[in-house]
């Protein structure tokens, strides 16, 4: 009788400290990939050293490290690995992320690599349905802000991208901006003058709506994006719901896995 090869679905997510919103993103996503992986053991891992810490000093709970859950999938007796991450792009955290797993070439059967959330056109058109079945597209005087996280890495193009597809899709006062890259927020804050809009929403376009969408984006002090938008003369509105709270962008992490 043949031997049944014992399979580990690995699921990669930067982290969050914030654990209302892990609860309602992460933990979500990592729920829909084992069910659609119900033949395979599912594990986590997290990419933050930092976030790690703080978890496991203030609330005792240990999260691996994606060497660690390679390492725990190897004493735990499995040989075919699927790993999807929950990434929105394919930057410096996915480039670790796989660097580290593919040290691990060899030493299992087999090692499949899913891909972060856009990633390819089909992508960029599903996650714009996502953003749009959520919020509608905005009246002529209103503004939808997307807030994602940015990176120094060429993949920051994403965010363009998507604005394009927006567009295309004849949603016109669609705008987005990142907390660590460009395009600066004082050039997002004319764009959007410049659209005629008056009232802005603010939603993050993060997996998490963690520190950056509550304090970045949403926060009192006069630097947040809420504060600058009320300060241009905006009446703002935010919504501090993560990307994994949408089920149709969870939809499309199961896809990237079984495409995996």
């Amino acid at each position: 009788m043949e031997q049944k090869i014992r399979k580990g679905l690995l699921v990669v997510s930067f982290g969050t400290s914030v654990n209302e919103t892990r609860r309602k993103t992460i933990d979500v996503i990592e729920a829909d990939l084992g069910t659609a992986f119900a033949d395979c053991a599912r594990y986590r891992a997290w990419t933050s050293e930092r976030i790690i810490k703080i978890r496991k000093e203030r609330d005792g709970v240990q999260t691996d490290t994606v060497s660690e859950a390679m390492e725990r999938m190897l004493a735990d007796g499995i040989e075919a690995v699927t790993v999807q991450p929950t990434y929105v792009t394919g930057g410096i955290e996915n480039d670790r992320m796989t660097a580290d797993v593919l040290a691990y070439r060899g030493r299992f059967a087999s090692i499949r690599l899913g891909t972060p959330l856009l990633t390819d056109g089909e992508d960029f058109d599903e996650a714009a349905e996502a953003v749009m079945a959520e919020f509608g597209e905005p009246a002529p005087e209103e503004a939808l802000v997307l807030m994602g996280h940015g990176t120094v890495h060429k993949a920051n193009s994403v965010y363009g991208r998507l604005e394009v597809r927006f567009r295309e899709r004849g949603c016109g006062n669609v705008f987005l901006g990142t907390v660590e890259a460009g395009p600066p927020l004082e050039t997002l804050i004319r764009r959007v003058q410049a659209s005629g809009a008056k009232r802005v929403t603010l939603a993050p376009l993060m997996v998490v709506a963690g520190d950056h969408a509550r304090n970045d984006m949403a926060g009192e002090d006069g630097d947040s994006w809420k504060s600058r938008f009320e300060a241009a003369g905006c009446e703002v509105r935010c919504v501090l719901k993560g990307l994994g709270e949408y089920p149709r962008i969870r939809k499309l992490y199961v896809r990237h896995a079984r495409r995996a």
